[in-house]
């Protein structure tokens, strides 16, 4: 990466080699260590005789995209070039080892390799020394070149070449099996986003039974994701599996893994920081959802907590209230009226609408025990048209409809964190996560790529869409949302 005493010779680099695409994996800052300088704007600069334009900035939730006009100053004419580059800033590789899965790195890459343009000059790639990083990002981009090609990659010849040409591209012996991780994901699940142009044809074909096997290839896609969804180990839950923490889960079968828990920071009692939830990213925005299970009678001032200290400005509930079922009880959380405590947490009922599809609440919510920090306007999305034993929602339109509702309010209340709630925090959870994803992705990329919205949300907990029909329903909303 870059120094402040290289930054022009960093940029001389791009223009005098023509390249159009700058790959980062760094953090400017990590541990407290500066990584890498800032080498571009925040508008615009001069480094030497080279103008940097800052000319558009998308951010999404394991990346960033920086769009620079570079202007090469004559003396005599003025601007003599101009020349765009695209710098794609991966920011989701942990300060220690390796990312916990390939799926958003491969995305990653794919996206640096449809964005470059056919004629332009090498590719740009560093991380802070130009080395282990920026290894695993040259073998992948070159297996999956030769794996596209040939249908064989050979990754150790690859990076005995690369060390060859620089010392330590390959530093860890965790960094190589990531590779291979990567690589194996990458044969197994293929390239599945659909641009919207080709995404009904696509679709119809996806869902064609072929008479030959009885099957799909949408059933087939899915077994696929089943098969390269992640097994969560014991150690991997060790949190969930504390005995203090037992009473808060309601089946044992589905538990959060410890690096996607959200700790609750607010003291009630015991003090006990556990609450039954992940926290998931969006397209978007990294850990945009909080997804967990209905409040039991136990953990409902635990479930205000978690609204409160994590800045919940929506809360989406997805199943029915259910009070004779005394062996998966779903009481009422919230006030119809007035103000309710619940622990420390103070809940004042503001108003109430709705329709046959929605009833939506506002809520005022506040930590008395720190009144100074004022409170949290919450709006609670209670979603009406999910039978109890159906897999899928009785009407895509209304689903639809809840997705726009609360997108709008996110908007409005400045992008805040979104629960969503259903008696698991797993099929139903994970179906409006999915959903809301491909709409963030239709609007920012102009495609469809729901295998990978479930990876995604399954890498964070497997029990995410559940069934083939609930799989299904994502395509059928995307297909809806499109008309």
């Amino acid at each position: 990466g870059p120094k402040h005493e290289t930054l022009y010779d960093f940029w001389r680099m791009v223009w005098q080699e023509h390249c159009s695409s700058v790959v980062m994996i760094t953090k400017l800052v990590e541990r407290r260590a500066v990584k890498c300088y800032k080498y571009w704007p925040d508008d615009s600069d001069m480094y030497g005789d080279i103008k940097i334009i800052l000319a558009k900035t998308e951010v999404l939730a394991e990346y960033t995209v920086r769009t620079f006009t570079l202007e090469r100053v004559s003396p005599l004419r003025g601007y003599s070039a101009r020349h765009e580059v695209k710098q794609f800033h991966f920011t989701s590789w942990p300060e220690h080892g390796v990312p916990y899965h390939a799926t958003g790195l491969l995305a990653f890459i794919r996206r640096v390799k449809s964005s470059t343009p056919a004629d332009a000059g090498p590719v740009v790639v560093h991380c802070s020394v130009g080395a282990g990083r920026t290894g695993c990002y040259i073998v992948l981009d070159v297996m999956l070149d030769m794996a596209e090609c040939e249908g064989v990659v050979d990754i150790y010849n690859c990076v005995k070449t690369l060390c060859s040409r620089r010392i330590n591209m390959i530093q860890t012996e965790e960094q190589y099996v990531f590779i291979h991780d990567a690589i194996l994901e990458a044969c197994l699940c293929g390239d599945t986003a659909i641009p919207v142009c080709d995404f009904k044809p696509t679709y119809k074909e996806m869902i064609r039974i072929d008479p030959q096997n009885n099957s799909s290839q949408l059933r087939e896609e899915f077994q696929t994701l089943n098969s390269v969804t992640p097994h969560l180990d014991v150690e991997e839950c060790s949190i969930s599996l504390l005995p203090r923490n037992r009473e808060k889960n309601r089946s044992m079968d589905v538990l959060p893994p410890d690096r996607c828990l959200p700790f609750l920071v607010s003291v009630e009692g015991d003090s006990n920081n556990y609450i039954n939830a992940a926290l998931t990213d969006s397209y978007r925005h990294s850990a945009a959802f909080i997804v967990t299970l209905h409040p039991l009678q136990n953990t409902i001032t635990d479930f205000w907590r978690l609204v409160y200290d994590y800045g919940c400005t929506s809360v989406v509930m997805l199943n029915q209230l259910n009070q004779s079922n005394s062996a998966w009880p779903c009481l009422q959380y919230w006030p119809d009226h007035g103000i309710q405590r619940y622990g420390p947490m103070q809940v004042e009922f503001v108003s109430r609408s709705g329709d046959e599809d929605i009833a939506t609440r506002l809520f005022r919510v506040q930590n008395i025990t720190r009144v100074q920090e004022g409170h949290l306007l919450v709006r609670h999305f209670q979603y009406l048209r999910w039978s109890a034993y159906r897999d899928v929602p009785d009407s895509k339109r209304s689903f639809l409809n809840l997705l726009g509702q609360v997108q709008k309010w996110q908007a409005e209340s400045g992008e805040g964190r979104t629960i969503a709630h259903c008696l698991n925090g797993g099929g139903r959870s994970g179906t409006f996560c999915t959903c809301f994803m491909i709409l963030e992705m239709t609007e920012s990329q102009n495609l469809v790529d729901v295998f990978f919205a479930v990876k995604t949300l399954r890498n964070y907990k497997p029990n995410m869409v559940e069934t083939l029909e609930q799989y299904r329903f994502c395509y059928e909303v995307a297909m809806e949302y499109l008309d």
